[in-house]
């Protein structure tokens, strides 16, 4: 073999490391999750914009939105998921939790938005706002535009429950450590593209504004267009689950027949009391939720105080919601990069402990360096066409872009791998209620400090307050981190010994694409 076709090949298996016949599993794992995330980044971006943007409101709303809407949602979601694990079965599980949001955000287009102005009590809400202080019109706000709320909630729940509970718990069933080392890094490439795609396609209906005669409401429209999007990719995710487990389960190549019926018979039948002393008694478990709240006590400080400055410099919902579909392709572009060319190599090379301290890292750099500028924004002075507030805004999107690229590129993968040598009962129960109600009570919780800061210093003010316990959180967070890469590695070695002898009977003999 000559020198340049041992460099080619050494090149594609770093950028390609995918057997041929693993193509069967991997490209409708890929579309799967492509569009799951499609739809992440339309809600998450429609989602702000409604409730930023919206009369009487801003982004003071949010923490209140997310302590006293998205908590109990994914509490209340979490005890129903739990009692219906263990009555349905793993197909029927899927498509009774995606068909809600799906039929939802069809319902909001068509009926509830078109209908706000009835739906929404205006009238009360002015009156409320007249007798309670000003540290409460974020909660007035909620209350105000409620259908608005209720989408924030299932938009926010979308990403715990389709994205990390649903699309990862059913990776990590069907996938070995072996293939995730491999597998993980491409379908966040997957995650990626699709942010490239979603953001010209926001950006796009955004500003169909421009095109459109004065008597339509070009909100409702850029908000029916989209929604139309939303829900088509909501189709294509349940096509391809039933073609996955139809096609690919049914494979001996992917997935053992034995270890299926087991794994059913095997299935954890515990009532809510007892998954919670579970998740208490077990030590990995208690780290792993560590890092998944931390991760969202620290994010949603920072954005919050991000999102208050670009209302500032972009109050129209059309404009506001431009802007966001242009972070979000750039947050695609520059996550493209790093998960292609350094997420699945670094995770190889330099291990689990890198990978997850890598976020945290990043996240404190970042976001201690926006908020000291949100802190001193009064000193900084115009740079050309760019005032202060907008050179702020653009430091905040910096900031936010780096975090998410990181999150996605190193904290989702070691997260989910963290999950794969864990018995069946730890991943079902454990990852439910990690991944639901943790992510939300990190962001709940995050959303508790900020109203407490709202009522007693108003939104301009916190960003000093923020800083502090951003320093504190992200401590406990590479703490933990760095704690359990060590239970990792044992569980990980337990796994792989025993497996070892199944593992030597059902290897299939393959070639290199």
């Amino acid at each position: 073999m000559s020198t340049q076709t041992k460099e080619f090949s050494k090149w594609r298996s770093l950028l390609w490391p995918i057997h041929k016949f693993e193509l069967k599993k991997l490209l409708p794992m890929l579309l799967m999750f492509f569009c799951i995330s499609f739809n992440y980044t339309i809600l998450r971006d429609m989602k702000d914009s409604l409730v930023v943007t919206a009369g009487g409101s801003g982004a003071e709303a949010i923490p209140f939105l997310k302590f006293w809407g998205v908590l109990p949602a994914a509490i209340i979601f979490m005890l129903v998921y739990a009692k219906l694990s263990n009555k349905l079965s793993k197909p029927a599980l899927f498509y009774a939790t995606i068909t809600p949001f799906i039929a939802f955000f069809a319902i909001f287009a068509l009926v509830l938005y078109p209908a706000k102005d009835i739906l929404h009590p205006n009238a009360l809400a002015d009156k409320l706002q007249t007798i309670l202080p000003s540290g409460f019109l974020g909660f007035i706000a909620v209350f105000r535009n409620w259908t608005f709320s209720v989408f924030y909630v299932l938009s926010e729940l979308w990403g715990s429950v389709v994205l990390s509970l649903l699309f990862w718990g059913f990776a990590n069933d069907i996938t070995k450590v072996t293939e995730a080392k491999r597998f993980y890094a491409l379908f966040l490439t997957a995650a990626n593209v699709a942010l490239l795609v979603s953001g010209p396609t926001i950006r796009y209906f955004a500003k169909i504004r421009q095109n459109l005669p004065a008597d339509i409401d070009p909100w409702g429209m850029t908000i029916n267009k989209l929604m139309i999007l939303v829900v088509a990719a909501g189709i294509v995710i349940s096509i391809c689950y039933h073609w996955i487990n139809k096609n690919v389960l049914t494979d001996a190549r992917f997935y053992s027949q034995e270890e299926q019926s087991t794994s059913k018979k095997k299935k954890p039948k515990l009532s809510m009391k007892e998954s919670f002393m579970f998740l208490i008694r077990s030590k990995y478990l208690g780290l792993l939720a560590v890092l998944v709240i931390a991760y969202g006590i620290s994010i949603n400080l920072v954005e919050v105080t991000w999102k208050h400055q670009l209302k500032l410099q972009y109050p129209s919902s059309n404009d506001y919601l431009a802007f966001m579909g242009g972070f979000s392709f750039f947050t695609g572009m520059i996550a493209v990069f790093t998960t292609l060319f350094l997420g699945g190599n670094i995770l190889r090379k330099f291990g689990w402990k890198t990978g997850a301290l890598l976020t945290p890292i990043v996240l404190l750099v970042t976001g201690c360096a926006f908020l000291i500028c949100v802190i001193f924004k009064g000193k900084i002075t115009a740079i050309g066409t760019f005032s202060p507030l907008l050179i702020i805004v653009l430091l905040g999107a910096v900031q936010n872009i780096l975090s998410k690229t990181c999150k996605y590129t190193f904290f989702d993968p070691t997260k989910e791998m963290a999950y794969i040598p864990l018995d069946q009962e730890s991943k079902v129960k454990g990852k439910a209620a990690i991944d639901v109600v943790g992510a939300r009570l990190g962001k709940s919780g995050g959303s508790l400090l900020q109203q407490g800061l709202i009522l007693m210093f108003t939104i301009g003010n916190i960003a000093p307050y923020v800083a502090a316990i951003v320093l504190v959180i992200v401590a406990a967070w590479m703490t933990s981190a760095n704690s359990l890469s060590k239970l990792f590695l044992e569980k990980s070695a337990e796994s792989t010994d025993e497996k070892k002898p199944e593992a030597k009977s059902t290897q299939p003999a393959t070639s290199s694409s």
